[in-house]
């Protein structure tokens, strides 16, 4: 099923909640980041892809050089990875291009934070950044208080 970006961003908005619990210029990122023709395979809204799809080509047979249609699906895991800024373990299937990444940025609030929202070709994956950018800011604004023994 393919979503089309006015339906996709207000599902998005649904489930964080409305606008006030979107970041400053947020949502104008999710606009310019999700393209009115957007098509996502059906598995790929539910979790962590980081661009990979199912990928169609053909099979040849070693004896009669033979060509009958086949695919390729990306590798994907069920994996629980820690985030520091949620302070809990979030269970998330993801492939192993996009575990790979995640270690690259050094964890998956980095890598979160870090991927532009052009590059989020999930569902999941803009939900996600839009919440942990949210908490994000939310930190920076805390005030620190050290207490010396």
């Amino acid at each position: 099923m393919a979503f089309r970006g006015k339906e996709m961003m207000k599902k998005i908005m649904a489930k964080i909640g409305g606008e006030k619990n979107l970041a400053p210029g947020v949502k104008q990122a999710l606009k310019q980041a999700i393209p009115n023709s957007k098509v996502v395979m059906n598995r790929a809204k539910r979790g962590l892809f980081a661009g990979r799809h199912i990928q169609f080509g053909n099979q040849i047979s070693e004896d009669g050089g033979n060509k009958s249609r086949r695919s390729w699906k990306p590798n994907v895991q069920d994996k629980r990875l820690f985030s520091y800024i949620l302070d809990r373990h979030v269970r998330v299937k993801v492939t192993t291009h996009a575990i790979r990444c995640i270690d690259k940025a050094g964890g998956i609030d980095e890598y979160l934070l870090k991927t532009p929202y052009h590059k989020m070709d999930t569902e999941m994956g803009i939900l996600w950044k839009a919440k942990i950018e949210k908490l994000y800011e939310e930190l920076g604004n805390m005030e620190v208080v050290f207490f010396t023994p």
